[in-house]
C-alpha cells in the first residue's frame, strides 16, 4: 500500500507590491532584487486577513477542488509561525470558519470529531505537520488527514529582511490513494538549537507603553511578528543544517548520489533564488569539487555542469516565490505547486518521476524527503490555475504597503473582497478579551 499527497490546494493574497517600486523608495537597485534574488512582487496579507484566514481559504479550496467529504477527515494539522493565539490553535479558527460554510451541506460541526492541532518550528513547520500525517495515515489508511502550512512573512520597514516579505497557505490531503505523489518513509533530519531567527517575547517597562493599565506588573512581554534574526548567519544555519539532512537521508537510503535521481529539488525559499545558492555545497562534496575559498565557491556556482542542473531540476520551483515572496511554512509546498503547475502547462509527463524536497527551518532544522509523482497527477493539477490567479492580483502603491505594514488602516484594501474575513477582536468583555471573530463574504 502507498501513501502520499491525494490533492493540493493554495491560497494566496489578493494584493501585491512591485518589488522595483520597494527599491526605489528603499535606494536599492532593482536588478538587485530582480535579477539578484528573484524578486518581482510581494504578495500583501490585507486588513481582513491573517494565518486563520489564509488556511480557512486553502483548506476550503481544496474540499471544494476535488469534492472531499469533511467529514472523512481524522486530522488537521497546521503548521505556522504566524499563530494569532498562544495557546488556542489557529487551525481551530480556520476549521471552525471552513464548518460555517459547509453547514448547509454538511449540518453543524462537520469537523466535530477531527483531531486539529498547530504544529511549528519556523519554516520547518509544514514539513513537519506532513511527516506527523503521514505517519498517522500509514496506522490507520482508512483515515485521512488535511496539512495546511500557513503564515506571512513580516520584517521591520527598511530592514534587510524587508524585501523577502510574502504570505499565503497550502493545503494538502494526505490519505493511502495518493493521486499527486506518492512519499516514500525516509526521512533526513538534522537539528540545531540557534538563535539565527526567533520571534521572542520582548520586555518593555511600563512607563515607557502608552495606556499600559495599572494592573499590569513593571515588566511587561510583548510579542510582535517581526523576528529577531542574523541573515548572513541564517544562511549559514541554513546550509549546514540541509547538508546534515540530505547526508543522513543518503546514508538511509544507500543512494549514491540522492539529488541525480530527483527530477526536481524543493527548497524551502526564504527568496526565489535561495535554494541555487545553498545547494553548490552539497554538489561540491557530491562532486568531489574544491569548495574552501569564495572564488571556488564562485567557479561551482556559475559552471556549466551546475547552472544545468538549475535549469534542469531548480528553475521551475523558484518562479511562484518570485511572483509572492516568502512563505514561510508554505514556501516549500508553493515551490512543489509551480513546478508541477508549469509541467502541466508545458504537457510534459512526469509520472513516475522522483521529486526531493529540502525543508529547513530557523531555530534550526531540515528535514530531506522524496516521493513519486503519481500516474493521476494531471487530474489533480488541472484544478490549479496557479500563474492565472497570481495575474489576477491587485497592485498596491508604496504609501498603502506601508500603512499596511503599521496597521494603520481601518477598512480593507479591497472594499469588495470574497472569502473569508476578520470582523472584530474583543476589547471589553473582560472574560473574552482578544477573542477573534471571522466571518465569509459570498
Amino acid at each position: 500500500m502507498s501513501f502520499g499527497i491525494e490533492a493540493a490546494g493554495y491560497y494566496v493574497p489578493g494584493l501585491y507590491l512591485e518589488m522595483k517600486d520597494l527599491a526605489e523608495k528603499r535606494g536599492i537597485e532593482p536588478a538587485k532584487l530582480e535579477k539578484g534574488l528573484g524578486l518581482h512582487k510581494m504578495g500583501l496579507s490585507d486588513v481582513h486577513e491573517d494565518a486563520a484566514t489564509f488556511a480557512a481559504e486553502a483548506l476550503l479550496k481544496l474540499i471544494q477542488d476535488y469534492d472531499i467529504n469533511p467529514k472523512e477527515i481524522a486530522r488537521v494539522y497546521l503548521g505556522t509561525e504566524s499563530a494569532v493565539d498562544a495557546a488556542k490553535p489557529t487551525a481551530s479558527y480556520a476549521v471552525q470558519m471552513v464548518e460555517k460554510v459547509l453547514e448547509e451541506e454538511f449540518g453543524a460541526r462537520c469537523f466535530k470529531n477531527c483531531d486539529v492541532l498547530d504544529m511549528t518550528f519556523a519554516c520547518v513547520g509544514g514539513v513537519d505537520a506532513l511527516h506527523n500525517a503521514l505517519d498517522f495515515v500509514r496506522v490507520n489508511p482508512d483515515k485521512k488527514a488535511v496539512v495546511i502550512a500557513s503564515d506571512y512573512a513580516k520584517y521591520e520597514l527598511a530592514s534587510s529582511g524587508e524585501y523577502t516579505q510574502g504570505g499565503g497557505a497550502v493545503s494538502l490531503l494526505v490519505s493511502s490513494k495518493p493521486d499527486l505523489l506518492e512519499i516514500e518513509n525516509n526521512w533526513g533530519v538534522a537539528s540545531e538549537s540557534v538563535f539565527d531567527f526567533f520571534k521572542p517575547r520582548r520586555l518593555y517597562n511600563k512607563e515607557n507603553l502608552n495606556g499600559a493599565p495599572e494592573t499590569y506588573p513593571e515588566k511587561i512581554e510583548i510579542f510582535t511578528d517581526e523576528p529577531v534574526f542574523d541573515g548572513q548567519y541564517s544562511n549559514q544555519c541554513y546550509q549546514d543544517r540541509i547538508k546534515e539532512a540530505y547526508y543522513h537521508y543518503k546514508e538511509i537510503t544507500g543512494q549514491e548520489k540522492p539529488y541525480e535521481n530527483w527530477k526536481y529539488i524543493i527548497f524551502h525559499l526564504p527568496y526565489a533564488f535561495h535554494g541555487k545558492r545553498v545547494f553548490t555545497e552539497i554538489y561540491s562534496l557530491e562532486n568531489n569539487l574544491s569548495y574552501e575559498t569564495a572564488d571556488e565557491q564562485k567557479a561551482v556556482a556559475k559552471s556549466e555542469n551546475y547552472l544545468k542542473l538549475i535549469n534542469d531540476k531548480i528553475e521551475k520551483t523558484q518562479r511562484a516565490s518570485s511572483e509572492i515572496g516568502n512563505m514561510y511554512t508554505a514556501s516549500i509546498f508553493m515551490a512543489f505547486l509551480s513546478a508541477l503547475q508549469i509541467a502541466f502547462n508545458e504537457n510534459e509527463e512526469l509520472s513516475g518521476k522522483e521529486i526531493g524536497f529540502v525543508g529547513y527551518g530557523s531555530g534550526s532544522k531540515s528535514k530531506v524527503f522524496a516521493g513519486k509523482v503519481s500516474g493521476n497527477w494531471r487530474k489533480v493539477a488541472e484544478k490549479w490555475n496557479l500563474f492565472e490567479n497570481l495575474n489576477q492580483r491587485t497592485a498596491v502603491d508604496f504609501e498603502t504597503y506601508e500603512k499596511l505594514h503599521r496597521k494603520q488602516l481601518k477598512e480593507s484594501v479591497n472594499r469588495a473582497y470574497k472569502g473569508f474575513g476578520l470582523v472584530s477582536i474583543e476589547t471589553e468583555n473582560p472574560v473574552l478579551i482578544g477573542a477573534r471573530y471571522y466571518s465569509f463574504q459570498k
